[in-house]
């Protein structure tokens, strides 16, 4: 096992979605109707997402949005996921606590402690075995990687299984859902459904074995972790995929799990943004465009402002700004090669506005007039951003690869305007035409555009996922 640090995060005291049992010792429970089980009580699943709020990582809405909806759907939910402290003092900036608000109170958030050997930097709080010998604490720590599964979140491992046998012995679960990443949580999923014998379903937010925004091959046949992968297909009820493109990538590489892929496409969330009125632009001040999002090395950045650079050129974007909401990059070390590559550009009007939180977005989107979609350009890509950006009903300029997973959302969208290859002028072309939009934009046009958006709601896209979920646990027992 790891070596263990003793100032680690551990548990959370308090209520239930600080990850302790209800004073009574009862779980909560959801609603009578909907996923009841034949013998009258909700169904019980266990959730594994390791980002869940308060974290701010982009795969967290997806975790929120499922633990929530089958809660809402009458199902028993618990949530296994990282020590709070994990986001706020391991990632720095890593947490958006309004998110937490946001979680469904019958929802029961677990926080066993974790292991932090990796990510530890602070020798005051290393373990005494590190202190005094730390080249064989390393090489303790490596041989255990080597030896399971060579991700440094394998430290939550052994506080997940403790908690979730504890919690299972005192009432069973019927299903084991796991998202990934990291990826332990499919090999936890495996070992939970092997050893309770109920059925388990894998959710791949992001690729394991290949890296889906270069498209090459991470881990090949042999590897540790390939074998892995095809250990937990090979037994999973269902896998899930977030677009087809991934989903048919792993179909090939895995054939004999072909028939229990599916996909689950992400989607938006009414309760943050609802449906915003139309509201045309200001015609007596220059367009305000926005970008939404975690800022990354990954984005065509050079790109975008290059195409900003040359559209501003044209009259109908005279004076126009475009402002960049959100965090640069997810580690302090990213943050600040990336605020000097925005600074760059401020005389072009690119302002950075810094982060936001969840509960504030519908403000930031009203004082938008026009959006950007800026993701990389690899074909395995949809974002959970895209859904959100149509809800909003206002033009949308894409800065991407043409053939991403996004585009098969974005189409039929009317305010989309992209180009059929990724350059500036491809770029400025795009900006040009959704500066034109956002001047013309009446009632209709807007309201088109969110009727395309209402078929992504998360409601949309989690209810039949639901279903099949109900159906397996009642046809495995």
């Amino acid at each position: 096992m790891p070596i263990a640090d003793p100032a680690a995060p551990g548990v959370s005291t308090g209520g239930v979605t600080d990850g302790g049992l209800p004073s009574d010792g009862a779980a909560p429970v959801g609603s009578p109707e909907g996923a009841a089980g034949r013998d009258g009580r909700p169904l019980r699943v266990l959730y594994l997402s390791f980002f869940f709020p308060p974290s701010r990582a982009s795969g967290v809405f997806r975790g929120r949005a499922t633990a929530n909806h089958f809660a809402q759907a009458g199902w028993d939910v618990t949530v296994i996921t990282a020590p709070r402290e994990f986001f706020s003092h391991y990632l720095e900036g890593g947490s958006d606590e309004t998110l937490e608000a946001t979680v469904d109170p019958r929802v029961r958030v677990e926080r066993p402690p974790m292991n932090t050997y990796h990510w530890e930097t602070d020798i005051r709080r290393f373990s005494r075995l590190r202190k005094s010998v730390p080249v064989v604490a390393d090489r303790f720590y490596r041989r255990f990687q080597s030896w399971f599964l060579p991700e440094h979140y394998i430290g939550w491992v052994p506080g997940l299984l403790a908690r979730a046998f504890k919690l299972h012995a005192r009432r069973r679960f019927d299903l084991v859902v796991a998202t990934g990443n990291p990826f332990v949580s499919f090999a936890a999923a495996w070992a939970l459904g092997r050893a309770w014998r109920v059925p388990y379903v894998v959710d791949y937010r992001d690729a394991w074995t290949f890296n889906q925004f270069t498209e090459q091959v991470r881990f090949g046949p042999g590897t540790r972790t390939a074998t892995w992968e095809s250990r937990v297909l090979r037994d999973a009820a269902e896998v899930v995929f977030v677009n087809d493109g991934m989903r048919q990538w792993y179909a090939e590489r895995y054939p004999f799990a072909a028939d229990r892929m599916t996909v689950v496409p992400n989607g938006w969330e009414p309760e943050f943004i609802g449906r915003p009125e139309f509201r045309a632009p200001d015609p007596d001040r220059p367009l305000r465009f926005g970008y939404l999002g975690t800022v990354t090395p990954y984005l065509p950045l050079d790109i975008l402002f290059e195409g900003w650079r040359r559209a501003r050129t044209d009259p109908l974007m005279a004076g126009a700004e475009l402002h960049v909401h959100g965090h640069l990059g997810f580690f302090a070390q990213t943050a600040e090669s990336l605020r000097e590559q925005l600074a760059q550009h401020e005389s072009v009007g690119v302002r950075y506005r810094g982060p936001f939180g969840k509960a504030d977005v519908a403000e930031v989107y009203a004082e938008t007039d026009a959006l950007v979609f800026c993701v990389p350009g690899a074909k395995y890509v949809t974002s959970g951003k895209v859904f959100e950006y149509m809800a909003a009903g206002k033009p949308v300029v894409s800065v991407h690869e043409p053939d991403i997973a996004a585009s098969e959302v974005l189409k039929g969208y009317p305010l989309w305007f992209a180009g059929d290859r990724l350059d500036a002028d491809a770029v400025a072309e795009s900006f040009v035409a959704a500066a034109k939009a956002a001047r013309e934009m009446d009632p209709s046009r807007h309201a088109a555009a969110q009727d395309h958006a209402a078929k992504y709601t998360r409601s949309a896209t989690l209810s039949p996922w639901e279903a099949r979920m109900r159906k397996l646990v009642e046809e495995s027992r």
